[in-house]
């Protein structure tokens, strides 16, 4: 988990009886989503999937609900930080590991069941290659197994694959990616007129040139560079070419080029565009943008997707770090001044100096 609050996130989000896999922009440096200090392994996900079983087990949630009874502001925020801490930590340390179990969720159209932490590879290039390379190592022995990345991110399917064969744990690892009709569109530079503007990248890394490699022959390369002969998740990437990609999508699903399919967004001006696709085809996933901000998911396309038994990858959990930047720069009130500081601090320093590599 990028950051402790990504802990309380999680527990919300499954909390929306909904798949939620979430992706988003941490700042230029910090702990990445599998605890390792680094300055550009992209954007942390948390994972959760619709339903409790396949698509013909029908009407089940994707979480229990528990009574809870009431409790004073402080006991929730002390709460809320250890639950954060605890999930960040998980796996760490062997108390952490025995009372945490990992998490997972079952994919509504098979049953198989993924961790609900995975990792995003936006930023993902060669000049960093040994660290995330690490960084994969780490993930796989804390459980961790979904690792998304796209034909746009440049150099990043190169790095994964790459990563992947050398450790000999691409058999266990859950590699979905993307590509569209039109070839490769890079993430657009920031712009303030534009809903949640991607953040620039971190220092050193460069944004991938288009290369106009579309459709069958992007899926062909992006098999050749994630070193495999499947892709367990295909996406169409911002709806672009959906009419066209499913139905090929579809073909390789049954010749077994690929496990599952989907389509994503991150844009809510194309929800109900993506609501079309959703009742139109069979799709296994689908990605969109959620946060605290940015609801509009849940009103409709959430929904649908319980309806529809399809698994949603929730992309921009913390609006493209906005919203980090936003509780960093807010004052603590005064009465939790005492147990974060003088509590909260000390535990997470503690526990920072026991889990650091």
């Amino acid at each position: 988990v990028a950051k402790p609050v990504n802990g309380v996130a999680l527990l919300r989000y499954t909390n929306k009886n909904v798949l939620i896999t979430a992706r988003d922009q941490p700042s230029s440096s910090g702990v990445d989503a599998v605890g390792n200090y680094n300055a550009c392994a992209g954007r942390t996900m948390i994972a959760g999937i619709c339903g409790d079983g396949p698509r013909s087990a029908p009407g089940r949630n994707c979480v229990s609900t528990h009574r809870v009874g009431k409790c004073s502001r402080r006991q929730a925020l002390k709460a809320g930080l250890l639950a954060g801490a605890g999930i960040a930590i998980a796996g760490r340390l062997p108390e952490a590991h025995e009372s945490l179990p990992l998490i997972t969720k079952p994919i509504p159209s098979s049953g198989e069941r993924l961790p609900v932490i995975g990792l995003g590879a936006i930023w993902f290039r060669d000049a960093q290659y040994e660290q995330l390379r690490s960084v994969l190592k780490r993930m796989i022995e804390l459980g961790g197994t979904l690792v998304d990345t796209a034909a746009a991110y440049g150099e990043s399917e190169g790095v994964i694959g790459r990563a992947l064969s050398e450790l000999k744990i691409r058999h266990k690892m859950f590699v979905a990616t993307k590509l569209d009709a039109g070839g490769m569109r890079p993430p657009a530079a920031p712009s303030a007129a534009a809903p949640n503007p991607l953040p620039g990248p971190p220092p050193g890394v460069e944004r991938p040139a288009p290369d106009g490699v579309g459709g069958q022959d992007s899926f062909e390369r992006s098999l050749v560079r994630l070193h495999s002969r499947q892709i367990d998740l295909l996406q169409v990437h911002g709806l672009n070419g959906t009419d066209v990609l499913v139905p090929l999508m579809q073909q390789w699903k049954r010749a077994q080029k690929i496990r599952y399919l989907g389509v994503t967004t991150s844009n809510p001006q194309q929800h109900p565009e993506l609501i079309v696709a959703m009742r139109r085809y069979p799709l296994d996933f689908i990605q969109v943008d959620y946060s605290i901000e940015d609801r509009g998911a849940a009103d409709e396309v959430f929904p649908l997707a319980i309806e529809r038994k399809v698994a949603v990858l929730v992309n921009l959990p913390l609006g493209r770090a906005r919203l980090i930047a936003k509780a960093g720069s807010t004052p603590l009130p005064p009465w939790a001044a005492d147990m974060v500081l003088r509590a909260g601090v000390s535990f997470c320093s503690s526990t920072w100096r026991r889990i650091r590599p």
